[in-house]
């Protein structure tokens, strides 16, 4: 988490403000934002380079209450700073007054956990989406249903800070990813669709990837024509759409009731 030359707890504010700047510029590096977050990165076996605070005895009381089992871990890497100095370097400092930076898996390893098989649970495919918060949201989803993974297409990083803040650390509990459609790992393909047969007349096999597309546009031609299947979540008439984390959870418990009957 540190370098040789000084531990956390030798470092002053300067030097961890110095360090900060420093990982906080490498592509390589997520911000981690708020003691949620932290603590699900660690739980995770997320890499962290450097953790500040602008109140280490509150966030040692907060890992004692929360999280005792990484709060060593937690307190062994946090630096105190004033708060001014985590706002000048968080753009938008978490209430819990504490932020980390963390080592962002590679693609290569990411897509690795993706295509390995046999699965023990699908893979969530967002087809372009357009919210941060929404990726956020489906990944925190996905890792509590302990799902393999969770791919986007597009544009948009998934690993983008808001992305992460709003997955509460959790990207490191599931495999995630950014891939071109043709990139998609191996499995049958459900294509979540308002034209597609009722969800409930089908159970989802545990290598299905899930597809689901914005609330705006839906999937793409090019997802729903490789669809093994199109599957509707039914919705009472004149309701435009469900929210897309809110689908996705629908979804997959959809796919983990089957499971557990079977």
């Amino acid at each position: 988490m540190t370098n040789q030359a000084a531990g956390p707890e030798q470092q002053g504010p300067d030097l961890a403000v110095h360090r900060w700047r420093a990982a906080a510029a490498e592509p390589s590096t997520v911000l981690i934002d708020g003691f949620h977050a932290l603590k699900h990165t660690l739980r995770f076996g997320g890499e962290v380079r450097q953790v500040l605070t602008a109140d280490r005895a509150a966030l040692a009381a907060l890992a004692a209450a929360l999280a005792p089992d990484v709060a060593a871990a937690v307190l062994a890497a946090a630096v105190e700073v004033p708060a001014a100095v985590l706002r000048e370097l968080v753009p938008r400092p978490h209430p819990t007054g504490v932020a980390a930076l963390a080592v962002r898996p590679t693609a290569a390893a990411e897509l690795a956990r993706l295509n390995e098989l046999p699965r023990r649970a699908p893979v969530v495919v967002l087809d372009n989406p357009r919210n941060l918060g929404n990726v956020g949201a489906v990944v925190r989803l996905a890792a509590g249903f302990g799902v393999t993974g969770v791919v986007t297409t597009g544009d948009l990083d998934p690993w983008h800070p808001t992305v992460v803040r709003g997955g509460a650390g959790l990207h490191f509990a599931t495999a995630v990813a950014r891939l071109d459609p043709d990139e998609l790992p191996p499995g049958p393909l459900y294509v979540l669709d308002p034209e597609g047969e009722s969800i409930h007349t089908t159970r989802l096999p545990d290598e299905a990837l899930l597809v689901f597309g914005s609330e705006r546009h839906g999937v793409s031609e090019r997802l729903r024509a490789r669809a093994d299947a199109l599957l509707a979540i039914p919705m009472r008439p004149q309701v435009s759409s469900f929210n897309l984390a809110t689908s996705v959870g629908m979804g997959l418990f959809h796919w983990q009731a089957g499971h557990a009957a079977g």
